[in-house]
């Protein structure tokens, strides 16, 4: 089945003004995994997907122990409204158990983590015990079983601990290691080609000749991969040539998943990239009603080895720097998480924040200016980063969020609520 012929929806909107919801929608609608599964030591699947479900081989505690500092005792020895003066016979460290028995009337010292002694159901937390001499006086209203943690309460032995498409980060590695798993299976890396467009561009370390720019976009790109844990073809910037540009975008598609260009996909007279990609693959190119990023191509092309759907994805971005980074955010970072296997891709939601300045806004359209936000007493504000055209990149970095308006929005006054995205967790 074409791509165009999946996206019957389509024949209702005009593809040159798609909603950012809509678009978003269409292309997740078409993206499913298609990756490979590898083993890998547990320090390598930092990052990584789970290609299969982790099944728990062991109890998680092993066995009952106890939840904090104190004595452990027989509820039955105690007066249930008044004090108990029990008698202390030992104690039970984590790992050194204790040996002995506790008769009724006894208690015994116990260490975070410890296992009760066998008769013990209780475990009452040191603080509120008073020592009186080789006695300890322990207060009435204490619950039977309270401050044990029991045996696979964490994780129980035959359950899945982890399910297939989760993200690995920090604490699903420290959770397959206390199941002692050495290595687990994981999704192979998303292959990912990139390049630049334009004759005006120029790579670092080169003097610039009049009327060339240096190409930052290739290394917010290779950042915001990177991040992302991809295996990375850089195809450097590639001139406004018709056939130069085939064939890189031959080449990529040949050894990649995915394909990501910057540059030449909007109507100008060397925008080449939009009629190429339509000639050697299929695409719909949206005109999205969004600010920064307008122009967005997604589609597929070529045929990318092991690509059960016929083809590398492909996603041509804006030239802009800050474009870039917003389309990258808003699209390509999500779609890129699906195809590597995430279920469900990680979201940054969105957060209510009072605006500090009035915000030139028109309905129908998509915003993402670049906020600062911070605390205050009275809550989280957030004012717009001086400067906001596309081609500033230094809005982004002096900015710490994205100030969301969304598609129906009008202006904003002074004091109104408006939702952001945290880069902390995006980018």
């Amino acid at each position: 089945m074409s791509l165009s012929s999946r996206f019957s929806c389509l024949d209702d909107h005009d593809p040159e003004a798609l909603a950012v919801e809509q678009a978003r929608a269409y292309i997740h609608s078409q993206l499913r995994p298609r990756l490979a599964c590898e083993r890998v030591a547990l320090r390598s699947a930092l990052g990584r997907v789970l290609a299969r479900d982790l099944i728990a081989p062991c109890n998680v505690p092993a066995a009952d122990n106890s939840a904090m500092d104190g004595y452990a005792l027989r509820h039955a020895d105690l007066d249930a409204a008044g004090e108990t003066s029990l008698r202390l016979v030992g104690s039970a460290m984590a790992g050194r158990p204790y040996a002995g028995v506790v008769a009724a009337g006894d208690c015994v010292r116990i260490m975070t983590g410890a296992v009760p002694p066998s008769g013990c159901d209780t475990v009452v937390m040191q603080e509120v015990v008073r020592v009186d001499g080789e006695r300890i006086v322990i207060p009435g209203g204490q619950r039977r079983g309270q401050n044990i943690r029991l045996a696979g309460e964490d994780l129980a032995l035959g359950r899945p601990a982890l399910t297939a498409g989760r993200l690995i980060w920090p604490a699903e590695l420290g959770l397959m290691a206390s199941l002692g798993f050495a290595e687990v299976s994981v999704f192979r890396r998303l292959r990912v080609a990139f390049f630049s467009t334009g004759d005006e561009l120029c790579s670092i370390g080169t003097p610039l000749a009049d009327g060339e720019v240096y190409d930052s976009n290739r290394y917010t790109l290779f950042g915001m991969l990177s991040r992302m844990g991809c295996e990375l073809l850089d195809l450097g910037v590639v001139a406004d040539d018709p056939p130069l540009l085939a064939d890189v975008f031959r080449q990529a598609a040949a050894a990649a998943d995915v394909v990501i260009s910057s540059g030449g996909v909007s109507v100008g007279e060397a925008d080449f990239v939009r009629p190429l990609m339509a000639e050697l693959g299929e695409v719909l190119f949206w005109k999205i009603a969004m600010k920064p990023g307008r122009p967005l191509a997604f589609g597929r092309i070529g045929g990318a080895a092991g690509n059960a759907d016929g083809g590398a994805w492909l996603f041509g971005l804006p030239g802009n720097p800050v474009a870039v980074m917003v389309t990258f955010y808003q699209f390509v970072r999500e779609a890129l998480y699906r195809l590597m296997g995430a279920d469900p891709p990680p979201v940054v939601p969105l957060l209510p924040a009072v605006c500090e300045h009035s915000l030139k806004k028109l309905p129908g359209r998509s915003e993402y200016q670049r906020g600062i936000l911070s605390q205050t007493a009275g809550g989280w504000r957030v004012r717009p980063a001086a400067a906001q055209g596309s081609g500033i990149l230094r809005s982004m970095v002096e900015a710490n969020c994205f100030i969301v308006l969304g598609h129906e929005r009008g202006p904003v006054a002074a004091g109104d609520v408006v939702e952001v995205q945290l880069f902390d967790g995006l980018i």
